[in-house]
């Protein structure tokens, strides 16, 4: 949850998140100060209703899911994009993307239904908010 507040900072100056709100940076300590406090509330809350049990699965599915989407991307700019920069080499490519991807799905496998369900919930949400305002602030949109 620490890097949330810097991922949503991200999300907002592609466009696809308020940028008033998310992606307000304090003057003086040159944080996202708004997503901070937000991102605080919403586990704060979420940690007082919900048993750490169903917390912990959560968390789990939603990191593997994000790290399966990182290797499914490495997969996908190396072919539609060979000649971007990049910054870093991925070692042994394409083993360990592929290799990623497959351990994602497997350890997501291990986790109970009712989690997938929530998932489900979850991606439902963030489609909501995708085509509901991202689609049409992003910067792509914009340059396109």
């Amino acid at each position: 949850m620490l890097s949330q507040p810097r991922v949503l900072l991200a999300i907002a100056r592609d466009g696809l998140l308020p940028r008033r709100f998310f992606g307000s940076v304090h003057p003086v300590f040159k944080t996202p100060w708004k997503s901070t406090f937000l991102t605080g509330i919403v586990v704060a809350t979420l940690s007082a209703l919900l048993p750490l049990r169903i917390l912990a699965e959560l968390v789990n599915i939603g990191t593997l899911l994000a790290f399966l989407f990182v290797c499914a991307a490495v997969l996908i700019m190396r072919r539609t994009a060979p000649d971007a920069p990049r910054p870093f080499r991925v070692p042994l490519y394409p083993l360990t993307p592929i290799l990623g991807i497959a351990i994602c799905v497997l350890l997501m496998f291990s986790l109970p239904t009712e989690n997938w369900l929530r998932l489900a919930a979850w991606l439902l949400v963030g489609f909501a908010i995708y085509f509901g305002y991202s689609r049409k602030h992003s910067v792509m949109t914009a340059s396109a």
